[in-house]
């Protein structure tokens, strides 16, 4: 009897074949095994010639036929000029590009990987001192982050136009870096895990269709998601626009933390659709009260009402004193695992959301369906800290934190990039189980007849075309 291969099994067999190993035969065996005595092999001279990184080779190539150590050249080159330059900043960056490629998060993960023969022959021959790094990353101004962003940022398009869609979704989510230590713009501000701690505040766009930041900015920690950050967004969203062409139908989605009518004017103008979760303050609340005109979209096991939708009838006086007229939608549900909702009615098993947009021809829970998809822009945040490090800190000075913020989310959209050069089939890995197969792959990098060699286990990914 054949039975069907799950989803979990499937997946393992194509990590087992990408990391070259083979699915293991006990099941047909009969004898008892026996484990060999680990006491009888004999330790061997050290080998000098072995990596663990030879994916950076292949991830250099890409690099390379991508422009990207030329425009680190020509956008960063005057941070650090001269005749007596040792270490040009194009090197640096590429150099931190390829530790946080390999999985060192901090700076200090330089001397881990200076015991690597392959990142050190990449990095030109040696890996500079610790010092040295902190004090590049030091010269980075206004200017110079600003040019890193951009720089991220068009990596990060350049996955949405590979992507040929017409119709894609950028999620605005701000996050908490926790600081423990006297960094530059480390303040007290909204803190849900550590009350009254130090922090920074980033703001990021990611676009939900690729999984690629385009745009982010560090601020210190005492600032908050508002009126101040509707230019900045108005200003990733008209840069987006014009990247995708007016065919691609942009929708920008945000929570309630940005229920701003500076924000949602700001998408509006940029023209984009965009579809926001709404604070429900007393006004709005007493709005979608009164509603009486509520329309069933699911019902139960027994054919009762569950989940309901409504327009409301509802201004800001933000939105007068702006003229814009937003539209207002309304869901509520007898379903238990949304987030945080408001129960209004006491003789009615409900709870309620609200939306606003400024899209007036969808169906309303269309509406509320369609930004259930913001959930997407939390497990993305949780792979830049964890798997980028963006949480971790090199300096006291906030230039220099702020452009390695900016280097991992370049390194990530990079990254992301890569795996569609290298295997596109591996698009929706998270980037632990990328690192492995493509990247942290042991190989022997050898010199014969003036020229290198790096030989790895078959079926690796490697690819140096």
């Amino acid at each position: 009897m054949r039975t069907k291969t799950t989803h979990a099994t499937s997946i393992h067999k194509v990590r087992r074949e990408m990391r070259g190993g083979k699915r293991g035969d006990g099941h047909r065996r009969t004898q008892r095994i026996r484990r060999a005595d680990p006491t009888r092999i004999r330790a061997g001279r050290s080998d000098a010639t072995l990596t663990g990184a030879a994916g950076l080779a292949s991830f250099g190539v890409f690099c390379r036929q991508k422009g990207v150590d030329g425009e680190l050249r020509r956008r960063f080159c005057r941070l650090k000029d001269g005749p007596a330059v040792v270490y040009p900043m194009e090197a640096q960056l590429r150099l931190l590009l390829d530790s946080n490629v390999a999985g060192e998060a901090r700076v200090f993960g330089l001397e881990s990987l200076a015991a690597d023969p392959l990142f050190v022959r990449l990095a030109g021959g040696v890996v500079p001192s610790l010092d040295t790094v902190y004090r590049d990353l030091c010269r980075f101004d206004d200017e110079a982050v600003g040019a890193l962003e951009a720089l991220m940022v068009e990596h990060g398009l350049a996955l949405v136009r590979d992507l040929d869609s017409k119709h894609v979704h950028l999620d605005v989510d701000t996050t908490v870096e926790c600081l423990f230590g006297s960094h530059e713009g480390a303040l007290c501000g909204p803190n849900p895990r550590y009350h009254a701690r130090a922090s920074y505040h980033p703001i990021l766009v990611c676009c939900a269709e690729v999984g690629a930041c385009v745009g982010a900015l560090l601020r210190p920690g005492d600032t908050g998601l508002g009126d101040a950050d509707a230019p900045t967004i108005g200003r990733w969203l008209r840069r987006f626009r014009i990247a995708v062409g007016g065919d691609v139908q942009v929708t920008m989605r945000i929570d309630a933390g940005g229920d701003c009518a500076a924000i949602y004017a700001a998408a509006q103008k940029a023209g984009a659709r965009f579809i926001g979760k709404a604070k429900l303050s007393a006004d709005l609340c007493g709005a979608i009260q009164s509603t009486t005109k509520w329309r069933t979209v699911e019902t139960d096991a027994f054919g009762r009402p569950s989940t309901q939708v409504a327009e409301i009838s509802f201004v800001r006086e933000a939105w007068k004193e702006l003229g814009y007229p937003f539209r207002v939608v309304a869901m509520r549900t007898r379903e238990r695992d949304n987030g945080k909702q408001i129960q209004l009615w006491s003789a009615l098993d409900y709870t309620v959301q609200a939306f606003v947009t400024n899209d007036w021809t969808g169906a309303a829970e269309d509406i509320a369906y369609e930004y259930d998809g913001h959930a997407e822009v939390e497990p993305a945040i949780g792979e830049f800290k964890s798997g980028w490090g963006i949480g971790k800190v090199p300096s006291k000075d906030f230039h220099a934190n702020h452009a390695l913020f900016l280097l991992k989310l370049l390194a990530h959209n990079l990254m992301r990039r890569f795996v569609r050069w290298t295997a596109p089939h591996l698009s929706s890995w998270r980037v632990p189980w990328l690192r492995r197969a493509l990247i942290n792959i042991p190989g022997r990098l050898l010199r014969s007849g003036r020229r290198w060699t790096l030989r790895v286990l078959p079926k690796s990914s490697l690819r140096l075309d």
